[in-house]
């Protein structure tokens, strides 16, 4: 069995890494450099950093925090943010990212996820899905790094993690809304029902709040990894604790 990811994740804004609830009221919580460099040395198994302004505004991640980061860190680590061309893809890795990582522009253009993988390889393509449940119902959203932006589409989730499959996603990150910031654990039963029609790895994120959470997405969902944020940037645990608990619980994780 492979070893379960413990993931950092730093939403970033104007250079600066920032946190919100459910995807509203960001706040600064540090700079990106250093909480880089922090979760690297605390032995993160990768490093998700999402541009979270850039679809709202149809701009590009900026390729200069890429190269910085890439400088202070020796784990791989995964950009995302408005990345809608092979050229600002290549650049990106060329800078030093190891994974692109593409919502919006995957929802408005489908086919660049098989672009990407052809001309990338599939291991490099992670797709994020950010879903919001309302009544039972998941609704996939777009546009989400400002709530003045963020928007339903019309597609359903089976649908579109089957469609993103066939055209060569390589990872999948399930980025639960109603979770984001919360802290009372991952979405179990969403994921559960992802893992039946997924064949390709699936990266859990929103609602880590205690060490529990992360052996309840482990052993019930059965995810190939985690994704926290507020729980890391506010110290209330470490990513070293984590993986020392779930050892304990006879996870498998990388040391």
């Amino acid at each position: 069995m492979l070893a379960k990811r413990i993931i950092p994740c730093l939403d970033v804004r104007d250079g600066s890494v920032v946190k919100g609830v459910q995807f509203k009221n960001h706040r600064v919580v540090g700079s990106l450099v250093e909480l880089a460099a922090k979760y690297s040395a605390e032995g993160a198994d990768e490093l998700v950093f999402y541009d979270i302004k850039a679809s709202t505004v149809n701009g590009t991640v900026n390729k200069e925090w890429v190269r910085k980061i890439s400088e202070v860190i020796n784990i791989p680590f995964c950009v995302a943010g408005g990345i809608r061309s092979l050229k600002d893809a290549e650049s990106l890795l060329n800078m030093g990212a190891d994974k692109i990582s593409i919502n919006t522009p995957a929802l408005q253009n489908p086919k660049i996820i098989k672009e990407f993988s052809d001309a990338f390889g599939t291991q490099c393509v992670v797709i994020g899905i950010d879903v919001m449940t309302t009544n039972n119902v998941h609704y996939i959203y777009s546009k989400t790094g400002d709530e003045k932006t963020s928007s339903p589409t019309d597609l359903h989730v089976k649908e579109w993690v089957e469609k993103i499959q066939e055209y060569g996603a390589g990872e999948l990150v399930i980025n639960t809304m109603n979770q984001d910031g919360m802290q009372n654990g991952y979405d179990i039963k969403l994921l559960q029902e992802i893992k039946k029609y997924s064949k390709i790895p699936i990266i859990a994120s929103g609602g880590a709040g205690e060490l529990v959470h992360f052996k309840e997405v482990f052993n019930e969902a059965e995810v190939d990894g985690a994704l926290a944020a507020s729980i890391f940037h506010d110290d209330q645990i470490t990513v070293g604790e984590v993986k020392n608990y779930l050892n304990q619980q006879n996870i498998r994780v990388r040391f």
